[in-house]
C-alpha cells in the first residue's frame, strides 16, 4: 500500500486516510492505488464491519486530482487508463459488502467530491465545501458524474458541474448528499458514533441488504421487485434473523453471528 494511503482497523471499524496533507490530499495514482487496495483488505477482514474514508490534517478532505503530477512521466494511454482506476475504486466501494462512511472537513472537490459521494453516508464538518470546479479550468467532471447523480436530484449535480460554485456543508445537506453536519470538534465523535451504530448490525443482513440496495439501483421497478422478492425468503432463513426476532421477543441485545 502506497505512503499516501494510511490503513488502520480497530473494533470492528477501518479507516483509510489520504495522507497527503501538504497537497491538500489531491490525488496522485499512488492514492487511487493505496485506497484500491485497503479496501480490498476490509473487504476482505471479518473482522472489519464498517469502511471510513478520510483525509489527513485539517484542510481537505481531497480536492480533486493531482492535476501536475498525475501526467509525469506517463504517456497519453497510461494516462487514459489510469483515469479509470477511478471508476474501479467507485465500483470497488459499491461492491464492498460492507458500508462506508465520507468523514469530511475542508474541501471536498473534483474527484475528491466524487470520492466522498462514493460512499454510502457522509459526515461533514461545519467548514466543509464540496464542489466540482473542473469548468472553470476548461475539464468537465465526468467521472464523478454517476456517484454525484446518485447523491443529488440529477439536474441538482448538473447545475454544480455547469456553474463550478462551492457548495457549504449546510446547502450540501439541505441538497442531501451530506447525511449529517457537525462542528469541526464534534467531527470525530459524531463519525464513530456512526460507525459503532453500523458496526452494532448483524453483518450478514448488512451484505445482503446493502447489496441490494445497489443492485436494484437502476432497475425499472417492475424488475427490481422481481429481484427484491427471492432476497426476503433467503434473509428470513438466516440465522441472524431467528436471533433477532428472538432477541426482540427476549428483550435483549441479540448476538449476531453473521449468517
Amino acid at each position: 500500500m502506497a505512503d499516501e494511503v494510511i490503513y488502520a482497523a480497530a473494533d470492528g471499524v477501518a479507516r483509510i486516510t489520504i495522507n497527503r496533507p501538504e497537497r491538500r490530499n489531491a490525488m496522485s495514482w499512488g492514492v487511487i492505488s493505496g485506497i484500491r487496495e485497503a479496501a480490498a483488505k476490509a473487504k476482505e477482514d471479518p473482522d472489519v464491519r464498517v469502511i471510513v474514508l478520510t483525509g489527513a490534517g485539517d484542510k481537505a478532505f481531497c480536492a480533486g486530482a493531482d492535476l501536475t503530477g498525475m501526467r509525469a512521466d506517463s504517456s497519453y494511454l497510461e494516462v487514459h487508463d489510469g483515469r479509470g482506476q477511478l471508476a474501479k475504486l467507485f465500483n470497488d466501494f459499491w461492491s464492498l459488502g460492507k458500508p462506508t462512511i465520507a468523514r469530511v472537513r475542508g474541501f471536498a472537490l473534483a474527484g475528491g467530491f466524487g470520492l466522498a459521494l462514493s460512499c454510502d453516508l457522509v459526515v461533514a464538518a461545519d467548514d466543509a465545501q464540496f464542489g466540482t470546479p473542473e469548468i472553470n479550468v476548461g475539464l468537465w467532471p465526468y467521472m464523478i458524474t454517476v456517484p454525484l447523480m446518485r447523491s443529488m436530484p440529477p439536474k441538482k449535480a448538473l447545475e454544480l458541474m455547469m456553474t463550478g460554485r462551492r457548495v457549504n456543508a449546510e446547502e450540501a445537506e439541505r441538497i442531501g448528499f451530506v447525511t449529517q453536519v457537525v462542528p469541526v470538534d464534534e467531527l470525530d465523535k459524531a463519525t464513530d458514533e456512526l460507525a459503532a451504530n453500523l458496526a452494532s448490525k448483524s453483518p450478514a443482513l448488512m451484505r445482503l441488504g446493502r447489496d441490494s440496495f445497489y443492485s436494484v439501483w437502476d432497475l425499472a421497478a417492475v424488475d427490481a421487485l422481481k429481484q427484491l422478492h427471492p432476497l426476503l425468503t433467503i434473509t428470513s432463513e438466516l440465522e441472524d434473523a431467528a436471533e433477532g426476532i428472538a432477541a426482540f421477543a427476549e428483550k435483549r441485545t441479540p448476538v449476531w453471528k453473521g449468517r
